[in-house]
Protein backbone atom coordinates (compact mmCIF):
# COMPACT_ATOMS: atom_id res chain seq x y z
CA UNK A 1 0.00 0.00 0.00
CA UNK A 2 1.04 3.46 0.01
CA UNK A 3 -1.53 5.51 2.16
CA UNK A 4 -3.13 3.73 5.02
CA UNK A 5 -5.69 5.87 7.31
CA UNK A 6 -7.41 4.11 10.03
CA UNK A 7 -9.11 4.00 13.17
CA UNK A 8 -8.04 1.90 16.17
CA UNK A 9 -10.26 1.70 19.36
CA UNK A 10 -12.17 4.72 17.83
CA UNK A 11 -15.27 3.28 17.14
CA UNK A 12 -18.04 1.48 19.15
CA UNK A 13 -18.40 -1.28 17.12
CA UNK A 14 -15.07 -1.71 14.99
CA UNK A 15 -12.41 -1.73 16.67
CA UNK A 16 -10.18 -1.59 13.28
CA UNK A 17 -11.59 0.80 10.51
CA UNK A 18 -9.12 1.22 7.45
CA UNK A 19 -9.23 2.54 4.37
CA UNK A 20 -5.99 2.63 2.15
CA UNK A 21 -4.56 3.10 -1.73
CA UNK A 22 -2.24 1.02 -3.33
CA UNK A 23 -0.28 3.18 -6.26
CA UNK A 24 2.08 1.17 -8.54
CA UNK A 25 3.31 1.02 -12.14
CA UNK A 26 0.00 0.03 -14.59
CA UNK A 27 2.74 -2.57 -16.14
CA UNK A 28 3.63 -4.28 -13.47
CA UNK A 29 1.54 -7.74 -12.88
CA UNK A 30 -1.31 -8.12 -10.14
CA UNK A 31 -4.04 -10.22 -9.07
CA UNK A 32 -6.45 -8.21 -7.21
CA UNK A 33 -8.18 -9.33 -3.86
CA UNK A 34 -8.77 -13.02 -3.80
CA UNK A 35 -8.91 -16.20 -1.99
CA UNK A 36 -5.42 -18.29 -2.25
CA UNK A 37 -5.26 -21.79 -4.06
CA UNK A 38 -2.30 -22.12 -2.29
CA UNK A 39 -3.88 -21.24 1.27
CA UNK A 40 -7.89 -20.90 0.75
CA UNK A 41 -7.91 -18.89 4.17
CA UNK A 42 -6.25 -16.37 2.86
CA UNK A 43 -7.86 -13.38 1.50
CA UNK A 44 -5.23 -10.66 -0.51
CA UNK A 45 -4.13 -9.78 -3.82
CA UNK A 46 -1.00 -10.91 -5.47
CA UNK A 47 2.02 -9.34 -6.62
CA UNK A 48 2.88 -11.54 -9.41
CA UNK A 49 6.20 -10.47 -10.07
CA UNK A 50 7.74 -10.93 -6.40
CA UNK A 51 4.71 -13.44 -5.21
CA UNK A 52 3.64 -11.88 -2.22
CA UNK A 53 1.26 -9.21 -1.14
CA UNK A 54 0.81 -5.65 0.28
CA UNK A 55 -2.18 -6.27 2.36
CA UNK A 56 -3.95 -9.45 3.36
CA UNK A 57 -6.55 -10.93 6.11
CA UNK A 58 -6.91 -14.33 7.11
CA UNK A 59 -9.74 -16.19 8.47
CA UNK A 60 -8.00 -17.04 11.59
CA UNK A 61 -8.56 -13.28 12.49
CA UNK A 62 -5.27 -12.04 11.65
CA UNK A 63 -4.53 -8.60 9.34
CA UNK A 64 -1.42 -7.55 7.68
CA UNK A 65 -0.53 -4.57 5.34
CA UNK A 66 2.75 -2.85 4.25
CA UNK A 67 3.72 0.26 2.56
CA UNK A 68 7.04 0.96 1.11
CA UNK A 69 9.42 3.67 2.98
CA UNK A 70 10.32 6.27 -0.29
CA UNK A 71 14.22 7.32 -0.13
CA UNK A 72 15.92 6.63 -2.87
CA UNK A 73 19.40 6.89 -1.22
CA UNK A 74 18.38 3.87 1.03
CA UNK A 75 17.01 1.31 -1.69
CA UNK A 76 19.41 -1.84 -1.39
CA UNK A 77 19.82 -3.84 -4.19
CA UNK A 78 18.78 -7.40 -4.56
CA UNK A 79 16.57 -7.16 -1.56
CA UNK A 80 13.91 -9.81 -0.88
CA UNK A 81 10.68 -8.82 -1.73
CA UNK A 82 9.12 -6.90 1.54
CA UNK A 83 5.40 -8.50 0.32
CA UNK A 84 7.11 -11.88 2.04
CA UNK A 85 6.33 -10.00 5.29
CA UNK A 86 2.74 -9.87 5.04
CA UNK A 87 2.38 -13.48 4.07
CA UNK A 88 4.39 -14.55 7.01
CA UNK A 89 2.53 -12.95 9.55
CA UNK A 90 -0.80 -13.58 7.93
CA UNK A 91 0.28 -17.24 7.71
CA UNK A 92 1.85 -17.57 10.97
CA UNK A 93 0.76 -18.46 14.34
CA UNK A 94 3.04 -15.45 16.33
CA UNK A 95 1.08 -12.59 18.03
CA UNK A 96 1.73 -9.16 16.22
CA UNK A 97 3.99 -8.23 19.62
CA UNK A 98 6.34 -11.43 18.91
CA UNK A 99 5.94 -11.72 15.36
CA UNK A 100 7.69 -7.67 14.59
CA UNK A 101 10.02 -8.75 17.86
CA UNK A 102 11.42 -11.62 16.00
CA UNK A 103 11.41 -9.61 12.81
CA UNK A 104 13.47 -7.07 14.41
CA UNK A 105 17.06 -8.43 13.90
CA UNK A 106 17.21 -9.48 10.22
CA UNK A 107 14.75 -6.29 8.67
CA UNK A 108 17.68 -4.17 7.93
CA UNK A 109 18.15 -6.67 4.66
CA UNK A 110 15.13 -5.23 3.17
CA UNK A 111 14.31 -1.96 1.61
CA UNK A 112 12.55 1.15 3.51
CA UNK A 113 9.17 -0.49 4.72
CA UNK A 114 6.14 -0.42 6.87
CA UNK A 115 4.44 -2.93 8.75
CA UNK A 116 1.39 -3.08 9.87
CA UNK A 117 -0.17 -5.89 12.05
CA UNK A 118 -3.48 -7.31 13.68
CA UNK A 119 -4.69 -10.39 16.00
CA UNK A 120 -7.23 -10.61 18.28
CA UNK A 121 -7.32 -6.75 19.03
CA UNK A 122 -3.46 -6.08 19.18
CA UNK A 123 -2.17 -3.57 16.23
CA UNK A 124 1.37 -3.24 16.12
CA UNK A 125 3.81 -1.67 13.29
CA UNK A 126 7.16 -1.71 12.73
CA UNK A 127 9.30 0.15 10.56
CA UNK A 128 12.86 -1.48 9.39
CA UNK A 129 14.14 2.97 9.50
CA UNK A 130 13.64 3.03 13.13
CA UNK A 131 15.16 0.80 15.80
CA UNK A 132 12.22 0.09 17.41
CA UNK A 133 8.62 -1.93 16.85
CA UNK A 134 5.47 -0.18 18.35
CA UNK A 135 2.37 -1.36 20.06
CA UNK A 136 -0.09 1.47 17.67
CA UNK A 137 -2.43 3.44 20.33
CA UNK A 138 -5.88 4.00 20.15
CA UNK A 139 -6.91 6.86 17.93
CA UNK A 140 -6.97 7.72 14.26
CA UNK A 141 -4.15 7.06 12.39
CA UNK A 142 -2.24 7.34 9.28
CA UNK A 143 0.66 5.66 7.30
CA UNK A 144 2.55 6.65 4.14
CA UNK A 145 5.87 6.40 2.43
CA UNK A 146 7.80 7.51 5.60
CA UNK A 147 6.57 6.72 9.23
CA UNK A 148 3.42 5.97 11.28
CA UNK A 149 1.71 9.41 11.39
CA UNK A 150 4.21 11.56 9.52
CA UNK A 151 2.31 14.81 8.59
CA UNK A 152 2.57 14.70 4.90
CA UNK A 153 -0.50 16.49 3.70
CA UNK A 154 -2.25 13.56 2.48
CA UNK A 155 -2.12 12.23 5.89
CA UNK A 156 -2.87 14.52 7.46
CA UNK A 157 -6.06 15.25 5.55
CA UNK A 158 -6.91 11.61 5.34
CA UNK A 159 -6.89 11.54 9.51
CA UNK A 160 -9.32 14.82 9.86
CA UNK A 161 -11.86 12.99 7.02
CA UNK A 162 -11.32 9.90 9.19
CA UNK A 163 -12.07 11.16 12.47
CA UNK A 164 -14.98 13.19 11.12
CA UNK A 165 -16.65 9.75 9.77
CA UNK A 166 -15.54 7.83 12.92
CA UNK A 167 -17.02 10.64 15.60
CA UNK A 168 -20.19 11.62 13.95
CA UNK A 169 -21.77 8.32 12.37
CA UNK A 170 -22.89 5.18 14.49
CA UNK A 171 -23.13 3.46 11.34
CA UNK A 172 -19.97 3.70 9.27
CA UNK A 173 -20.49 4.65 5.22
CA UNK A 174 -18.54 2.63 3.13
CA UNK A 175 -19.39 5.03 0.27
CA UNK A 176 -17.69 8.06 2.84
CA UNK A 177 -14.78 5.95 3.22
CA UNK A 178 -14.27 5.28 -0.46
CA UNK A 179 -14.94 8.69 -0.46
CA UNK A 180 -12.02 10.02 1.75
CA UNK A 181 -9.61 7.45 -0.93
CA UNK A 182 -10.87 9.43 -4.07
CA UNK A 183 -9.63 12.99 -3.00
CA UNK A 184 -7.26 13.59 -6.10
CA UNK A 185 -6.30 17.06 -5.21
CA UNK A 186 -1.93 18.16 -5.06
CA UNK A 187 0.28 19.66 -2.19
CA UNK A 188 1.26 22.81 -2.63
CA UNK A 189 5.07 22.54 -3.17
CA UNK A 190 5.57 24.13 0.37
CA UNK A 191 4.03 21.25 1.92
CA UNK A 192 6.33 18.38 -0.32
CA UNK A 193 8.27 16.29 1.47
CA UNK A 194 11.21 15.65 -0.55
CA UNK A 195 12.06 12.08 -0.36
CA UNK A 196 15.18 11.90 -3.36
CA UNK A 197 12.52 12.05 -6.48
CA UNK A 198 11.81 15.08 -9.00
CA UNK A 199 9.32 18.09 -7.97
CA UNK A 200 6.73 16.79 -10.84
CA UNK A 201 6.88 13.16 -8.85
CA UNK A 202 6.50 14.53 -5.48
CA UNK A 203 3.67 16.75 -6.80
CA UNK A 204 2.14 13.37 -8.30
CA UNK A 205 2.77 11.37 -5.02
CA UNK A 206 1.21 14.17 -2.84
CA UNK A 207 -2.90 13.14 -4.23
CA UNK A 208 -4.28 10.41 -2.08
CA UNK A 209 -5.56 8.95 -5.36
CA UNK A 210 -2.84 9.61 -7.95
CA UNK A 211 -3.82 9.29 -11.53
CA UNK A 212 -1.09 9.93 -14.05
CA UNK A 213 -0.25 7.98 -17.71
CA UNK A 214 1.76 4.85 -16.39
CA UNK A 215 1.36 5.00 -12.89
CA UNK A 216 -1.15 5.39 -10.30
CA UNK A 217 -3.66 4.36 -8.16
CA UNK A 218 -4.18 0.49 -8.41
CA UNK A 219 -6.99 -0.31 -6.23
CA UNK A 220 -8.97 1.32 -3.14
CA UNK A 221 -9.62 -1.00 0.00
CA UNK A 222 -11.92 -0.45 3.10
CA UNK A 223 -11.74 -3.14 5.79
CA UNK A 224 -13.54 -3.02 8.88
CA UNK A 225 -13.34 -5.61 11.52
CA UNK A 226 -16.31 -5.51 14.23
CA UNK A 227 -16.20 -6.34 18.15
CA UNK A 228 -17.86 -9.64 17.03
CA UNK A 229 -15.39 -10.96 14.83
CA UNK A 230 -16.42 -10.29 11.22
CA UNK A 231 -14.47 -8.89 8.98
CA UNK A 232 -16.18 -6.51 6.11
CA UNK A 233 -13.80 -5.80 3.10
CA UNK A 234 -14.38 -3.87 -0.26
CA UNK A 235 -11.75 -3.22 -2.83
CA UNK A 236 -12.89 -1.05 -6.20
CA UNK A 237 -9.67 -1.34 -8.99
CA UNK A 238 -8.45 1.36 -11.47
CA UNK A 239 -6.79 0.87 -14.55
CA UNK A 240 -5.96 4.40 -16.73
CA UNK A 241 -9.37 5.87 -18.03
CA UNK A 242 -11.39 2.56 -16.98
CA UNK A 243 -13.78 2.03 -14.97
CA UNK A 244 -13.45 0.82 -11.24
CA UNK A 245 -14.35 -2.77 -10.38
CA UNK A 246 -15.62 -3.94 -6.84
CA UNK A 247 -15.38 -6.62 -5.06
CA UNK A 248 -17.68 -7.31 -1.33
CA UNK A 249 -17.37 -9.84 0.92
CA UNK A 250 -17.69 -9.73 4.27
CA UNK A 251 -17.08 -13.41 6.36
CA UNK A 252 -16.60 -14.26 10.20
CA UNK A 253 -13.36 -14.81 11.75
CA UNK A 254 -12.94 -18.33 12.34
CA UNK A 255 -10.18 -19.97 14.29
CA UNK A 256 -7.21 -21.91 12.49
CA UNK A 257 -7.91 -25.93 12.40
CA UNK A 258 -5.54 -27.89 15.30
CA UNK A 259 -2.98 -30.01 13.72
CA UNK A 260 -2.79 -33.40 15.71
Amino acid sequence: MCLIIFAYQAHPKFPLILAANRDEFYERPTQRIHWWDQDPQLLAGKDLKAGGTWMGVHTSGRFAALTNFRDLSQEKKDAPSRGKLVLDFLQGSHSPSQFLRQLQPSSSQYSGYNLLVWEKGELAWQSNMQKEWERVRPGIHGLSNHLLDTPWPKVEKGKRSMESIVSNQKEISVEDLFALLSDRSIATDAQLPQTGVSLKWERLLSAMHIESEGYGTRVSTVIMIDHRGKVFVEERAFAPKGEALTFTLTFPIVEKPKRN
